[in-house]
């Protein structure tokens, strides 16, 4: 036997034992996250936020860095948010709701708040998520609210007018997209991804395949099927439905603005209880008259509260008049928050509070 074997050996032995230490930990960690759930007042959603929130704060204090580990925080989160998963859905099962289908972007999503051990079930539209939570069919959901190119995903803030579900976390996913096929840049004629993701990358699509027809499909993970089933075509998608569907990447990170990013809401039926770095929603209506926005935005000036977003939509039954939707920091149980919250309710038609939760970590 050469000396190289002995060492490959060798060094196979001591990676087994490592492994072995791994799991004996995976072990030692289960009993004390069901001991730390049971007596959590916390729905499930909020004991994975906790977690979550946890993990980032620990990586962060690490003094083991990405330099001397060769292991980025990203992956260390990544790595610890998928054994907090597969503790907690060994506890209990948690089925969360999203915009399919898989290696769409609001999966990815999904993976990053959750990690991957729970039961992620895809369905066909942003409200069937909030159908999926209301019939019970899921017991959180994740939907996207916001893109720092194309601004607010108007179906989202439109179904929270109707809907009574609440937003219990955020999350910040930065968007690449990637230009994937089977076939060479030169024979590309067609390129395919839903709306939002073509708009993304028009400046790129302009110069670089100008004579490319631009078509629209319902996901970016459809457009990667139809790249892998016809000659010709390229899909705006993924690098994991690249991988899926084995494509070529044939140009990778296409997105116009290098600092895309998708914020998305994770919804269920509870409100979140105060972290110390938390935002607040609320979603109102007030009368169509001169003045009448000015006095709901002295509120919050009043109240010391900063608002970290504001849109207005209209209202699709009253002509002329508009619902706003704002996040502003601090939780609704704080006392600048919830006097800012009375006050601004004697001035509204309706008012309602969508939730209470978590700040996200910018990537």
């Amino acid at each position: 036997m050469s000396e190289s074997t002995d060492v490959a050996e060798q060094l196979t032995s001591e990676i087994d034992e490592v492994d072995r230490q791994l799991l004996a930990l995976l072990a030692h960690r289960r009993p004390l996250v069901e001991r730390l759930v049971s007596g959590s007042t916390q729905s499930r959603v909020g004991q994975v936020a906790d977690a979550a929130g946890r993990i980032e704060t620990l990586v962060a204090n690490l003094a083991d860095t990405a330099e001397t580990s060769g292991i980025s925080a990203a992956n260390k989160i990544a790595l610890l948010k998928h054994v907090s998963s597969v503790c907690l859905a060994s506890i209990r099962p948690l089925r969360a709701a999203y915009l399919g289908p898989k290696h769409s972007y609001s999966h990815l999503a999904a993976i990053k708040f959750f990690g991957d051990a729970i039961e992620l079930v895809p369905v066909a539209t942003i409200e069937s998520v909030f159908d999926s939570i209301e019939k019970g069919e899921a017991n959180t959901g994740i939907v996207p609210i916001e893109n720092s190119t194309d601004g607010r995903v108007v179906d989202t803030l439109g179904i929270f007018v109707r809907r009574e579900v609440k937003i219990c976390g955020e999350v910040v996913l930065p968007i690449h997209h990637n230009l994937l096929s089977r076939t060479p840049r030169t024979e590309i004629t067609e390129v395919q991804s839903k709306p939002q993701a073509l708009s993304q990358c028009r400046g790129w699509l302009a110069r670089n395949l100008p004579s490319a027809k631009l078509v629209e499909v319902s996901s970016t993970t459809a457009a990667a099927i139809a790249s892998a089933n016809t000659p010709g075509v390229a899909a705006v998608a993924s690098i994991e439905a690249g991988r899926e569907y084995e494509l070529d990447v044939i140009q990778a990170g296409i997105e116009d603005n290098p600092n895309n990013v998708t914020r998305f809401a994770v919804l269920g039926p509870t409100m979140m209880q105060a972290t110390g770095n938390d935002k607040t929603a609320v979603l109102f209506q007030i009368n169509h008259e001169p003045g009448a926005l000015a006095d709901a935005m002295m509120v919050f000036k009043d109240a010391g509260l900063n608002l970290t977003w504001i849109e207005s939509f209209p209202a699709i039954d009253a002509p002329n008049e508009y619902f706003f939707f704002v996040e502003l920091t601090g939780h609704r149980d704080d006392d600048s928050v919830a006097s800012a919250l009375d006050a601004l309710s004697k001035l509204t038609q309706r008012q309602s509070i969508l939730g209470s939760y978590p700040r996200a970590s910018v990537p």
